[in-house]
């Protein structure tokens, strides 16, 4: 068997143990034998036999958390996968271009002025987008520079202002009831998905993963660098602009369900290169199993630890340093 295909298998092995294991434990556990009854009486539309609360857990309480956390974990290592690869840099995250901060005005400013869900979800995607447009836009300006080098610092100086604008309504919203709920958002959680978010949102993931995996020859092409890309024919700038536009559209709709969580873009994609290589081919499924299981068993931590949720964002933060550290001791050989 070869490595990628030994490493794409463990993967998927372990993607399926997450959602095993997040649909069994809880206040109100489910076995696998129920967990199987109901999901082939949904899909072949037979009497699966069991009360009805069991299939009202699993089917409208449970399936879209296990769902979201899926989609998201996997939209976030994968971007993460595409901006190292982009950048050429291990030390690289989805929110490198402002992404998160962006998204996180756009949420914050929904919640001040007493918007939906919905509504909510829809500007904190949007405030994404306009960040990263802002840092493209930038970039831009300046010409005879590194491109690279330009991006990085225009995501660095775009996320510092929109940050501030974060704090800047923080300070002017109700103390009572808008700063508890723009702070809960901010440390990120699944606890209120429900079906119709991931309607909206999934397609949108997979639509910004898909160019990825049809581009994976020329973006690894890119990570070798700009000579090397133009002396095999490849457009590195049309290729970086959309790997960049792709990456963004996928962790802004990640970060508009979810709320903003670290730590995932920037440790799962080192796991999956260690698993099945460097070749972006292999790559990007590798992240988006290990990082859909990755936050599945943090989700499932999250919500069965304690009495009370405990936001992701802690959690991945705890989880996350020491995995980076360990990665990172391993990695020092093949990153020198």
């Amino acid at each position: 068997m070869s490595r990628s295909v030994f490493g794409l298998s463990v993967a998927l092995t372990a993607l399926l143990g997450a959602i095993l294991l997040a649909f069994s434990v809880g206040r109100f556990p489910v076995s696998p034998a129920d967990l199987a009854a109901v999901l082939w009486g949904l899909f072949s539309g037979a009497e699966h036999g069991r009360p009805a609360a069991v299939a009202t857990v699993i089917l409208s309480v449970r399936g879209p958390r296990v769902l979201a956390a899926v989609a998201v974990g996997a939209a976030l290592a994968s971007a993460g996968a595409a901006y190292q690869a982009l950048f050429r840099n291990p030390l690289v995250s989805p929110d490198i271009l402002g992404v998160s901060t962006g998204a996180s005005v756009g949420a914050a400013l929904g919640i001040l002025l007493g918007r939906d869900l919905a509504v909510i979800q829809l500007l904190a995607f949007l405030g994404g987008l306009v960040a990263v447009g802002c840092v493209v836009g930038a970039a831009s300006l300046f010409r005879g520079h590194d491109p690279i080098l330009l991006l990085v610092l225009a995501g660095i100086a775009v996320g510092a202002l929109f940050g501030a604008v974060v704090s800047l309504i923080k300070v002017v919203a109700d103390p009572y009831n808008q700063l508890p709920a723009i702070t809960f958002w901010l440390l990120g959680s699944l606890s209120g998905t429900v079906a119709r978010d991931l309607a909206g949102t999934a397609p949108v993931i997979l639509a910004g993963l898909v160019p990825l995996a049809l581009l994976s020859f020329r973006i690894d092409v890119v990570s070798l660098g700009e000579e090397e890309a133009r002396a095999l024919g490849v457009e590195a700038g049309r290729v970086r602009l959309i790997v960049i536009l792709c990456a963004t559209v996928i962790t802004a709709s990640a970060v508009s369900l979810s709320g903003t969580i670290g730590w995932v873009g920037l440790v799962v994609p080192h796991m999956a290169r260690f698993l099945v290589g460097p070749g972006f081919a292999r790559l990007l499924p590798a992240s988006a199993l290990l990082g859909g299981g990755f936050l599945l068993l943090v989700d499932t931590l999250a919500r069965t630890a304690a009495r009370i949720e405990i936001p992701l964002g802690v959690l991945t933060a705890f989880v996350g340093t020491p995995v980076f550290v360990w990665v990172l001791a391993r990695a020092r050989r093949s990153w020198s």
